[in-house]
């Protein structure tokens, strides 16, 4: 993160390490979202490597640990096949997203991720926590919900239940009601991912 922010952009741990630290635990994967597109990441990391196609993000070698460090994602639309790649957007006819490689800001990205208490923003150059989906309130009543309208959400990418599933179970939290209903009728979407994407 201070590299990052030493070249110039912003930098934030993001995510599980931010949840695990609050509810005072040990985070064993550290991810970085940034400002930086993909490139701009990789020129300041010799070695890094952008992966990924439905939404790019870069491995960066720090030792024997790899940190996921990914752009901000914006709010987004479909997009030409012809456009940069840092701002395509793609959707099935069902709803799910097939490319999702659109840059936002720190807060457009917060809103776009899957669950709020997974969407908490830490900055190591102030010690300050950004919330702007209220995961800290969620932290506090042990509760599991997704960002926005559950089934719009599902409908973009069915692993989003399995993750909701998961963390529930993982935090020993309640998943609210409007998160937990379209499971049982959406469920079945999750036949058309791949089993990698599956596993967690």
């Amino acid at each position: 993160m201070a590299r990052l922010r030493g070249a110039g952009h912003e930098a934030y741990l993001v995510g599980g390490a931010v949840r695990d630290l609050l509810l005072g635990g040990h985070p064993k994967d550290f991810d970085v979202a940034t400002n930086a597109t993909p490139e701009e990441v990789r020129a300041v990391f010799r070695g890094a490597r952008i992966i990924g196609r439905r939404f790019r993000i870069v491995h960066v070698r720090q030792g024997r640990e790899i940190i996921e460090v990914t752009t901000f994602r914006g709010s987004h639309s479909d997009t030409p096949d012809d456009a940069p790649a840092s701002a395509q957007a793609k959707r099935s006819s069902s709803g799910m997203l097939l490319r999702d490689n659109v840059i936002g800001t720190l807060e457009e990205d917060a809103i776009r991720r899957d669950l709020p208490v997974n969407a908490l923003y830490y900055d190591s150059g102030t010690f300050e926590v950004f919330d702007h989906v209220d995961g800290v309130e969620d932290l506090k009543a042990e509760r599991i919900r997704v960002i926005g309208d559950p089934w719009v959400r599902y409908r973009e990418d069915p692993v989003r239940m399995l993750r909701t599933v998961r963390f529930a179970a993982k935090l020993g939290f309640h998943i609210d009601s409007d998160s937990g209903e379209p499971i049982r009728d959406l469920g079945p979407k999750l036949e058309d991912k791949t089993p990698a994407r599956q596993f967690y």
